[in-house]
Parts: C-alpha cells; sequence; structure tokens
C-alpha cells in the first residue's frame, strides 16, 4: 500500500511478499478510538508507576516468557508477512529475549536514585519518575526487535506503553497483545493500535502521549517530530532512522573473517535492515582479493521462496522496494559502476515482484545513489582505498551515522579511529548487530535519542530532585 492511499485509508491488507496474497485484512482503528485508549493507558499508569519495579518485572517476564512460547506460529507469520526465509525467523525472537531479559534485570540500578555526596543536614537524590503514556511505534524489518527497545524498558520504569505498529506486520502487535493478556498485566497498561500515517500524526499532534519512540524513513521521522512540535507540549521523541552504514578492511584484516561477515551483514534479511553494511571500504592491497572472495560468496546465496528450509535470501518486503533498488543498480552502472553478479545465475530474480537478487557494485563514487542514499536492499558498493585517513573521511562522508565497523587485528588502531567516526556505534570484526547493553544510537539524518543499556532508561523517565532539610 503506497504512502499516499494509507493516509487516508480506512482499512489495509497484508499482502505477502512471498506470493502476493493478502495475508490479513482488517479497518483501521479511528482517531477517537485511538484517543479512547491512551485516555485509559494514562489512568493505567497512575496505579502502574506505584507498584514495584521487581513487580513489573515479574509481569514482563511474564510476558516474554508467553511470547516464546508461541515461537514456531510468530515464525510463520514473520516469513509471511515480510519474507524474511523460514529458518532465520526464529533468530529475531531470541534477539526480542536478548533484549527484554537484559532490560528487565538492570531495571533495577538503572532506575535506582542517584545521590550525590552526604551534605549536613540535608537529605538529596536525584530519582527517576516514569513519563506517562509512551507510544511506541516500530518498523516492519524487525517488528520485534524495533518494539521491544522501547516496549520492555518504558513498562519497567512505570509508564504504559500504547504500541502502533507498522501495518506490514501488523500481526506483530496481536502476539504481543497476547502475550500481555497471558501474563495477565493490568488493563490499559499495554495495547495496541492499528492506524494510518494521518492518524498516527494526528495521535501525537494531540499530545496524548508523553513520548514517542519512532523507528522508521528519514521522511517518516520528520513526520512524527513536526507533528509533535504542533501538540503544543514539549514532547519527547526519539528518532532510529535511515541508515548507510559502513564497513573498513585494514591491511592487517582477517580477510576471509571479513568478507564472511561483511557479505552476511549487507545480505541478512535482504539488506532490509537499519544497520546492514551497504559501503565496503578496502585497503587497496587487499580490494582485488576481498572483491573475488566476495563476489563468489554472494553467489552462493540461495534466492527463493522463504517457506522452504534451504533459502537463505527472500524477497524485499515490496516489489516497489526492489524497483527502487533495481533503480540504484542501474543508475551506478550507467554512471561507470560494474555489477559483478549475473542476476540470471538466480532465476527467482523477476522485474516487478519483489525477489531481487543480490549485487556487489565496484568503480562507484559519492556522487551515485547507490553510494550516498540508503538501499535497503542486497546491495553493497566497496570502493578501494589507501590509508585510514582516507578510510575515515569515506565513512563519515554520508547524511547518515548509525554505525561503522573496523576489520583489523590492531585493537589500538580502531581506539584511535573510533572517536574520529561520526556514528552511535563503532565495531570491531563485526557488524549489523545490537548489544543490549550498549546505547542504541545514531547521529545526523539518522536521527536522535537512545535506546536500550543503562543510558536507554534516561530519556523514558524524568529527573525529579528531592532536597529535604532537616529540621532545624
Amino acid at each position: 500500500m503506497s504512502v499516499t492511499s494509507e493516509e487516508t485509508a480506512t482499512r489495509f491488507q497484508i499482502i505477502s511478499p512471498v506470493d502476493g496474497s493478502v495475508y490479513a485484512e482488517r479497518p483501521y482503528h479511528t482517531l477517537e478510538q485511538a484517543q479512547s485508549v491512551t485516555e485509559k493507558a494514562r489512568h493505567a499508569h497512575f496505579d502502574w508507576s506505584r507498584r514495584s519495579i521487581a513487580e513489573r518485572a515479574k509481569y514482563c517476564t511474564a510476558l516474554v516468557d508467553a511470547l516464546l512460547a508461541d515461537t514456531v506460529r510468530i515464525s510463520e507469520e514473520l516469513t509471511m508477512q515480510m519474507g524474511r526465509p523460514i529458518s532465520q525467523s526464529p533468530g529475531e525472537l531470541r534477539g526480542f529475549e536478548e533484549r527484554a531479559r537484559y532490560m528487565i534485570d538492570i531495571a533495577e540500578e538503572s532506575l535506582s536514585p542517584v545521590v550525590p555526596q552526604p551534605k549536613q543536614g540535608f537529605s538529596r537524590s536525584i530519582q527517576r519518575n516514569p513519563l506517562g503514556v509512551v507510544l511506541d511505534l516500530p518498523a516492519w524489518n524487525f517488528p520485534y526487535l524495533t518494539a521491544v527497545n522501547a516496549l520492555i524498558p518504558a513498562l519497567m520504569a512505570g509508564n504504559s506503553v500504547v504500541l502502533k505498529h507498522a501495518s506490514q506486520t501488523a500481526l506483530c502487535a496481536d502476539r504481543l497483545a497476547a502475550a500481555a493478556l497471558s501474563a495477565d498485566l493490568p488493563a490499559g497498561v499495554f495495547s495496541t493500535l492499528d492506524l494510518n500515517y494521518t492518524q498516527t500524526e494526528a495521535l501525537v499532534r494531540s499530545g496524548a502521549a508523553d513520548f514517542v519512540c519512532f523507528t522508521g524513513s528519514v521522511f517518516g521521522g520528520q513526520a512524527i517530530e513536526r507533528a509533535a512540535t504542533e501538540s503544543q507540549r514539549f514532547l519527547g521523541v526519539g528518532l532510529e532512522l535511515g541508515g548507510k552504514d559502513s564497513a573498513y578492511v585494514r591491511t592487517d584484516a582477517d580477510l576471509g573473517f571479513a568478507i564472511e561477515n561483511i557479505v552476511d551483514g549487507a545480505m541478512f534479511n535482504s539488506g532490509q535492515s537499519c544497520c546492514g553494511i551497504e559501503r565496503v571500504y578496502v585497503h587497496r592491497d587487499l580490494f582485488d582479493y576481498f572483491v573475488e572472495g566476495a563476489v563468489t560468496l554472494i553467489g552462493m546465496y540461495q534466492l527463493g521462496d522463504p517457506t522452504r528450509s534451504d533459502t537463505n535470501l527472500g524477497p524485499m518486503v515490496r516489489k516497489e522496494a526492489a524497483a527502487k533498488v533495481r533503480a540504484q543498480i542501474n543508475d551506478a552502472v550507467k554512471s561507470g559502476a560494474t555489477a559483478h553478479i549475473d542476476s540470471e545465475a538466480f532465476p527467482e530474480d523477476a522485474w516487478g515482484t519483489p525477489y531481487l537478487a543480490p549485487q556487489l557494485l565496484t568503480g562507484v563514487t559519492h556522487e551515485m545513489e547507490l553510494m550516498n542514499e540508503e538501499t535497503f536492499g542486497p546491495v553493497i558498493g566497496v570502493m578501494p582505498v589507501d590509508n585510514d585517513e582516507q578510510a575515515i573521511k569515506m565513512m563519515n562522508d554520508s547524511k547518515y551515522g548509525l554505525t561503522s565497523s573496523i576489520w583489523t587485528r590492531d585493537m589500538t588502531a580502531t581506539e584511535q579511529i573510533a572517536p574520529r567516526l561520526e556514528c552511535g556505534t563503532v565495531f570491531m570484526n563485526r557488524c549489523d548487530y545490537l548489544d543490549p547493553a550498549l546505547a542504541w544510537t545514531g547521529v545526523k539524518d539518522t536521527g536522535r535519542g537512545c535506546t536500550l543499556s543503562k543510558v536507554g532508561y534516561e530519556s523514558l523517565t524524568r529527573p525529579q530532585s528531592w532536597h529535604f532539610r532537616s529540621h532545624p
């Protein structure tokens, strides 16, 4: 469904990229219904925020357990909703569990008061109070992972949560709601909504929520931030938007290891990952070897029906998404780039469908859209560099800044390069992964705010200072 049609639609369909069938269909909620849900969430927050962190942890743990008990059905639904191979879909639930349980485990410490040095005659502390209602707007590409980043820590902090999922993966919201019901979460503490773009902006603009967590496109993030500004409230917004993540292969890298992991980081989920690798800079001494090895490995991928156990590259989420990637590839080739993968080696690749062959291009430049705009598909552009300085310059030459990865045996060199990279996460010898113990954040057009880790709790609470003087 196009953005234009969704702006005014009263119903929506989930069109499966697997076979083009209508996998689910239902109406959107009305704005009045949405406001009623958020009002109930606000009332539920008052009791929920007064419960102990340990009690909230029991409910949240039960929610996680209930969701994981439904892994088989959830995995099948994930594959049909967004095309990820069935062999890989259960991995998202493992990631959900890792993040959720970690944020539950650190809640007591993360939410405890900050107590300054003692001062005679005074009791002083900084309390961490919940905000109220958190509106969670996750993305379709990792529907459980982008939801959990805000969902569990917001609940653990004492907020109520209203989840409005991407329409393409609306059934994921259903499964989370069912898990919350199974966990006996108090009524109103967690709710779900189906809304179109216009309704979502209107709900934000109404000021019904106290904080909005959005994962999606730059265009979508701009719309959410604009709506928040127009709400006539100082509404908090966390935005995790686009990426054009880079990898730098130094001359001392373990080349085989780098090739294996960079290719996986570019191709997993058909390249539809915010932190997927889209740009690769390789030291000139290793460039030809890297390209040869990467092309060979990419050629071994099995593009096809994602319900088959031997498929490791499924369709993109929509035929329009595949068409956009094909256009980037064609424009780059017309401008002098060389495409190294013969799409005819992938029989499932077909124009007008979501099935797209993977691709690697050399001879690319930063003037090409393939290297300066988010691709969000199974494609990488590879360029040679002469040294660290040139690599840093090229990696920073982007309007996005989510992650960068350095492939080397020299940790000292990485520690010197890392502070100079304009991104939220610097990896060494890994990529395309979120560690819940670390802050997940971006710079530039990738957005603002932070989720996960102890730091992630800060945006979901407000500080209140207690400055108590003893009786004279």
